[in-house]
């Protein structure tokens, strides 16, 4: 039986690294055991972040893939600030660290490019994809954001094409996201963001969220909206190294991904910064491990620390390298936006961390998706960014476990978040 076609706009292809790719790189992997076939259509030309070319492997070999050209503002906007190439990342100085180069830029990217730097893309795909569509039979897209100028490009092939079936795919929230309003609008550029945004809400046959206050919360906005959370692919898990730390002497706490000042933990570093100060068995043995990249005010501040001579750098590695690293060590962190509008952010990385079997330190809102899913699969504790003593217990007691040996990995619960599982939770919905 011929397979149906999906188109798939993503700004998000390998090369491009990050967890922002995984999503529908994963889905267009699996998709075709259940009947589908999807087509990519990415920019020839896009200016990522991160780059990571062993995601290159999980690209099938006889996936079609369109490319246009993108023009993106970003190398004027760097020649004005060394620092805006973060706002690719979705990063940007915040607070004291704001010089006025940092919010003189802020201010440009909120209010001069609505949703963002790539709405530029928005009209040429438009042009193009309703030629391409109508040639090649295609009745169904899907639409990924961040960037949600994305969104735009579904919002004006579904006016044009009104039995077009769209699917809009919000990784991360528009104006709910915790940075919207350090974006410095004005009360015009702001009536347009949520105005864009409801009109997405609004026509998309389907709105997908990755977390489910998410989903809950489109569906207050307007939007027919179910959740499909991020996952863990097993063959990542299959193939990624068991290797223990051999010299079994330091109890490890890795961060994987990025860092930005939004989401530092500085409740956590006073708490180990007090452990590394009173106990000396454990600032004998302690490490504290960064895989990714970490803000440099962060990293300043923490070599100013008891902490100096425990930090373990790595930088930026390869997701399959990343998948290692986690599995030599024996808690690992991850960290939301601390405002009650973010409870909803479920960053995927605590997929892999889940499907890795070790110990997670949570930090974010009360009640939060996290912490829901941390709770059903006893693989960790979630913590608010007010708790320090609690924190420091909790490190404390896992160490003591750890140095008796009995430090059990877990694995519970955790098959419903595979890959191939969601996929198949897609392929119901279409």
């Amino acid at each position: 039986m011929e397979q149906k076609k999906i188109l798939i706009i993503t700004y998000y292809w390998p090369p491009a690294g990050g967890p922002g790719v995984q999503r529908w790189l994963k889905f267009a992997k699996y998709l075709p055991d259940f009947g589908w076939a999807p087509v990519i259509y990415t920019p020839e030309n896009p200016s990522y972040p991160l780059v990571d070319d062993t995601l290159m492997k999980d690209v099938p070999k006889d996936l079609e893939i369109v490319r246009t050209k993108i023009w993106e503002p970003y190398q004027l906007a760097e020649k004005l600030n060394k620092s805006n190439k973060k706002f690719k990342a979705g990063q940007f100085d915040v607070g004291k660290n704001q010089s006025w180069k940092s919010k003189l830029s802020i201010w440009v990217r909120g209010n001069f490019f609505i949703p963002d730097a790539r709405v530029f893309w928005v009209k040429p795909s438009i042009q193009f994809l309703e030629k391409y569509l109508k040639e090649n039979n295609i009745d169904t897209i899907v639409t990924s954001g961040p960037p949600h100028s994305l969104h735009l490009i579904g919002l004006g092939l579904k006016d044009k094409l009104p039995h077009l079936k769209w699917i809009a795919d919000f990784r991360d929230p528009w104006t709910e996201i915790s940075y919207y309003k350090h974006l410095k609008l004005t009360k015009s550029s702001d009536k347009k963001h949520r105005q864009l945004e409801s009109a997405v809400f609004k026509n998309a046959d389907i709105t997908l969220a990755t977390s489910y206050t998410d989903a809950e919360n489109f569906r207050k906005a307007g939007a027919n909206a179910i959740c499909i959370t991020n996952g863990f692919d097993e063959s990542d898990s299959g193939e990624k190294a068991k290797k223990q730390n051999t010299s079994n002497k330091t109890f490890v706490l890795s961060y994987i991904g990025v860092l930005e000042q939004l989401r530092n933990p500085d409740n956590l570093w006073k708490a180990l910064d007090e452990l590394v100060t009173e106990n000396t068995e454990f600032a004998n043995h302690f490490s504290l491990k960064f895989v990714g990249r970490i803000d440099d005010k962060i990293l300043q501040s923490l070599e100013s620390s008891s902490l100096k001579n425990h930090i373990l750098n790595l930088g930026y590695l390869s997701h399959g390298k990343a998948v290692e690293e986690m599995q030599t060590s024996e808690m690992l962190l991850i960290t939301n936006f601390p405002n009650e509008s973010s409870k909803g952010i479920i960053p995927g990385k605590i997929f892999e961390y889940l499907a890795s079997g070790k110990q997670i330190l949570s930090f974010g809102p009360g009640q939060a998706d996290v912490a829901k899913i941390l709770e059903e699969t006893h693989a960790g504790k979630h913590f608010s960014y007010n708790d320090s003593e609690t924190v420091k217990k909790f490190i404390l007691e896992k160490f003591e476990l750890w140095k008796n040996g009995s430090l059990s990995e877990n694995t519970q619960k955790i098959e419903q978040f595979s890959r191939k599982n969601l996929t198949q939770q897609l392929v119901g919905i279409l």
